[in-house]
């Protein structure tokens, strides 16, 4: 097994690193990105993830992939406000049930004992550093980059809290350059600002709950403050995730321009709202289109010649943006 510093290819081949983004619900995408990279033929060795790309890094790294991939299908909007558990401390929710699930459904190897590199990005909350975990259980790892400033709470990591990684490093470049990836490939979810943070399907499942009982308790009354508001009168959770979808697009832009990858893949997911969770079969196809539509720039960089299926085919919806230097002569 290989371990961290180890060799993991030869001299002829490059190692092929993926930064996977942040960008809640849109996240789903790296699934379908991962999958579309595998099918021809291209295995990313070295995985650094931020939010929600720390916690599908982390599914990928140690895999179980395609079993998390067939799981977040099967989500409803139903589904993602039952695992969501109210809090008014640190954030709305607290994150503790959702993940709670998850870590019983999946695996928590030690990130030194896998075969691949692994690295989350998280924030120091009380220093503002970025924070680079490559040790320990993958899971709290990954769940340590996941506290989105006010929708999340705080995540105590060892003896630090933590927040979202996007504060810092949205598209974690230069860790997946620090683990030894010669080129990579970063998936920005930022490109595309959304106006709706609760999509009309999941505000009409929150709003259903509140008000389900006459004698409404403090939950209820909460979700109903929260949720409700439309493109006149913005909601307080609008609010709250519009100013950190800003925020981390002009970090992006920053922290990219001084570190730029070989390649940026930007899916193309303009109508998801933060919390559209249960929209994953979506995400993950565009993911997959996104890297059948450029399998030939992507195997250029990586000297990997994308093997042929019958599922790549011309009559792929439009195509995704892609941003990317000159590939290597090869």
């Amino acid at each position: 097994m290989n371990k961290p510093g180890n060799t993991i290819a030869t001299p002829s081949a490059p190692v092929v690193g993926l930064a996977l983004g942040s960008g809640s619900a849109r996240g789903w995408a790296h699934i379908g990105i991962i999958q579309g990279l595998e099918e021809i033929g291209i295995h990313p060795q070295v995985i650094a993830g931020t939010s929600v790309g720390a916690l599908v890094g982390a599914v990928y790294a140690s895999g179980q992939l395609n079993e998390f991939a067939d799981w977040v299908q099967t989500l409803s909007s139903r589904d993602v406000f039952g695992l969501l558990d109210f809090t008014l401390s640190g954030g709305m929710f607290k994150g503790q049930r959702l993940f709670g699930f998850f870590e019983e459904k999946h695996k928590n190897p030690n990130i030194e004992d896998l075969d691949k590199r692994y690295v989350s990005v998280a924030t120091d909350m009380k220093t503002g550093r970025e924070v680079w975990i490559t040790k320990g259980p993958i899971l709290p790892a990954a769940r340590a980059s996941c506290a989105i400033p006010g929708v999340f709470s705080p995540v105590k990591y060892g003896d630090r809290w933590m927040l979202d990684g996007g504060l810092v490093n949205p598209v974690p470049v230069s860790p997946a350059r620090a683990l030894g990836a010669d080129v990579v490939i970063a998936v920005n979810l930022n490109a595309q600002l959304v106006g709706a943070h609760v999509s009309l399907a999941s505000r009409q499942v929150g709003l259903e709950e509140a008000a389900s009982k006459s004698d409404k308790t403090f939950w209820q009354r909460a979700t109903e403050y929260f949720m409700s508001g439309d493109d006149e009168h913005p909601s307080m959770f609008d609010v709250m995730a519009s100013s950190v979808n800003i925020m981390q697009d002009r970090i992006t832009r920053s922290r990219m321009a001084g570190d730029p990858p070989e390649m940026t893949l930007v899916p193309m997911l303009e109508d998801f709202a933060l919390m559209d969770f249960h929209r994953a079969a979506e995400a993950i196809r565009e993911g997959r289109r996104l890297v059948r539509e450029h399998a030939a720039q992507i195997s250029a960089w990586t000297g990997i010649a994308a093997a042929t299926r019958a599922d790549t085919r011309a009559d792929v919806p439009a195509p995704a943006q892609l941003e990317q230097r000159p590939p290597p002569a090869l």
